[in-house]
């Protein structure tokens, strides 16, 4: 089993910024890809980022390219979500996954999840 934890959502105003973490916790593996989703009220899960813990392979939706950036901390165990310039539109419960997916995109390929955090964006 592998457990994860978010933290860092919160209530900011458009043009701020936050940084969001996970934390994996138990039978990690480095052959595992990490991924951030999101989920708006009354909409899909959908793929926000992605990073394998080894090459450092990275994917953005293309609505946040340029302003949020995933990274990570292998001695921490720890995935990031450095989200800038936030909108409106980014508000939504933000979701951290790990697993082997053939495609990094696919929310159902991913086996593990953590619990959600909050974020809002005010205009």
């Amino acid at each position: 089993q592998v457990q994860l934890v978010e933290s860092g959502g919160d209530l900011v105003q458009a043009g701020g910024s936050l940084r969001l973490s996970c934390a994996a916790s138990g039978r990690t593996s480095s052959r595992y890809v990490m991924g951030w989703f999101r989920q708006a009220p009354g909409k899909e899960r959908e793929f926000v980022a992605s990073i394998t813990w080894i090459g450092g392979s990275i994917i953005h939706l293309d609505s946040v390219k340029g302003r949020f950036t995933i990274s990570r901390d292998n001695a921490k165990n720890t995935v990031y979500l450095q989200m800038n310039s936030l909108k409106p539109e980014d508000t939504a419960v933000y979701y951290c996954a790990a697993g082997l997916p053939q495609s990094f995109s696919r929310k159902n390929e991913y086996k593990y999840w953590g619990q959600g955090t909050q974020v809002t964006v005010s205009s």
